[in-house]
């Protein structure tokens, strides 16, 4: 996108490297200091850290970050293996988009979550925005797997649907929790919605397509493919072939190279 390489050659160097793997440590510190505490002394610690938008308001700006930190369980093996998969996640996608791409998908995501909380006055916490990143890594490596139990390969592409799934089976049992789920996944939506969309309208063109070659009559001409310039079709000439282009259009191979 010409935009965001125009805004990376200005202010690339100000991205942070490891910005998900140090959120991913400060989350785990975090965990280790609520595990040391008593129940009340938590309680307090946990109320410093929560993202509350009119408190934010007053001054009390550290909020804005710390939300990310709270854990969201006290089991230490889950924290921990849930502390390396978002270190894993943060790692392939920076290494996929770049610091400064991974730092704006990322602090979009945080952005996204204080506006709801600033509007709705909503206690948000950080998971929606770390689901986020995995769907983002699973689009990204659809095909790369994970060890499931220590043993058990799933493909990301899987988890992800999983996830999506158990995302809907949320909203439906607590219809309040769409609004925090669809800001805690802006970020998602506005990076790869458009795509989705392009290819979804792609397959469309190409699924009506064919549906009209097989639905034709047999007195019409015998032939499969039909250029949308030259009108061509492989009949005419068997030595063309074809492609059909982003806006859905069936293009020879004469005509491409015209073009």
């Amino acid at each position: 996108m010409p935009l965001l390489d125009r805004l990376e050659s200005r202010f690339g160097r100000f991205a942070i490297p490891g910005l998900v793997q140090i959120i991913a440590g400060l989350k785990l510190l975090t965990f280790t200091i609520f595990v040391m505490q008593s129940a009340e002394a938590r309680d307090r610690y946990l109320d410093f850290l929560a993202l509350d938008g009119p408190r934010i308001l007053t001054g009390q700006v550290w909020r804005l970050v710390t939300y990310l930190f709270i854990p969201t369980t006290l089991n230490v093996l889950f924290a921990v293996l849930s502390a390396m998969m978002l270190m894993w996640l943060g790692r392939g996608l920076e290494q996929a988009w770049g610091a400064f791409r991974m730092n704006l998908y990322f602090i979009g995501g945080m952005i996204s979550i204080t506006v709801c909380s600033l509007i709705f006055g909503l206690d948000e916490s950080g998971i929606w925005l770390f689901q986020s990143l995995l769907l983002a890594f699973a689009v990204t490596y659809p095909n790369e797997e994970i060890r499931l139990y220590f043993f058990l390969p799933v493909k990301m592409k899987w988890i992800a649907w999983a996830a999506a799934a158990l995302t809907i089976l949320t909203i439906m049992k607590a219809p309040q929790m769409a609004i925090p789920i669809l800001f805690g996944h802006l970020n998602f939506l506005i990076v790869f919605g458009p795509e989705f969309v392009r290819d979804r309208l792609h397959m469309a063109k190409v699924i009506k397509k064919r549906t009209q070659f097989k639905e034709a009559s047999p007195t019409s001409a015998p032939f499969f493919h039909q250029c949308t310039i030259c009108q061509k079709t492989e009949v005419d000439d068997p030595a063309l072939y074809f492609r059909i282009n982003d806006a859905g259009d069936e293009i020879c191979s004469s005509c491409r190279k015209s073009a």
